[in-house]
């Protein structure tokens, strides 16, 4: 359910950007307040404490009930806010309490078998997250539209490996290699991390794209929203890789 991020794409922005009235070539605007970089930082802040708040019930008090619930109502907001994006000031906390839920929970498993793995992933991916920005904003990889599009399609592709694995889950049998303790099953984890990573450019991008194009301000939301769903997908990713390095030791 977190192998993508369905919201965070630059049409998104385009298009609620093409309904504000602007007046002289977009110098004077008349109508809603604007998005921008600091707001939707905020907001990613914001999303983030009631997401670790909700985390640490789970954690505390695992259950299927939570960790599937969390995973599915997570997945349907975000669904819902894809389509009506002007929702996201009431969509996005209701999608940081959800996924609190599914993370603390299956973090609970995951430690209940491995000694210390939480705090290896949540640096992990903290690591890579403060990484990224940092190539982001050094220029070092510019996010054109072809590794744009590179990004979606293998973000597609991992989605959909993901749903047949699922789907075959149901008759007890799994693809072979994914996260498995062997080099290729290694590989293709880092990869999938890989893949995960360089979402992470595409959300910063947006949200200077939000601001660039003078989007509503109900976008930071929609914006912080979209970093999140990477986030988690790449912690649960990073969470399951540590733990396959661990089992091989």
């Amino acid at each position: 359910m977190q192998s993508r991020n369905p919201i965070m794409n630059e049409n998104a922005f385009r298009k609620v950007s093409s309904n504000n009235n602007t007046l002289d070539s977009d110098f004077i605007q008349v109508g809603a307040n604007r998005m921008t970089v600091s707001g939707a930082v905020n907001k990613t802040l914001i999303l983030s404490a009631i997401m670790l708040l909700t985390a640490l019930w789970g954690y505390s008090s695992p259950s299927p009930l939570m960790m599937w619930g969390g995973a599915i109502g997570g997945f349907v907001v975000i669904l819902i806010a894809s389509f009506r994006p002007h929702m996201s000031p009431t969509l996005a906390p209701i999608y940081a309490a959800l996924e609190g839920l599914f993370v603390g929970s299956i973090s609970a498993v995951y430690a209940a078998a491995f000694d210390g793995i939480i705090f290896q992933a949540v640096t992990l991916t903290l690591g890579v997250l403060f990484t990224m920005l940092f190539i982001y904003k050094a220029g070092i990889i510019k996010v054109t539209n072809k590794l744009r599009s590179g990004i979606y399609m293998a973000t597609g592709a991992i989605a959909i490996v993901y749903i047949v694995n699922i789907v075959l889950s149901m008759f007890g049998i799994n693809l072979p290699f994914l996260h498995d303790a062997s080099p290729i099953g290694i590989g293709i984890s880092l990869l999938i991390i890989g893949v995960a990573a360089f979402n992470l450019l595409l959300d910063f991008d947006n949200f200077e794209k939000g601001e660039a194009y003078g989007a509503p301000a109900y976008m930071e939301w929609f914006s912080a929203m979209g970093l999140l769903v990477t986030l988690i997908w790449l912690y649960i990713e990073i969470l399951r890789l540590v733990a396959i390095l661990s089992s091989s030791d």
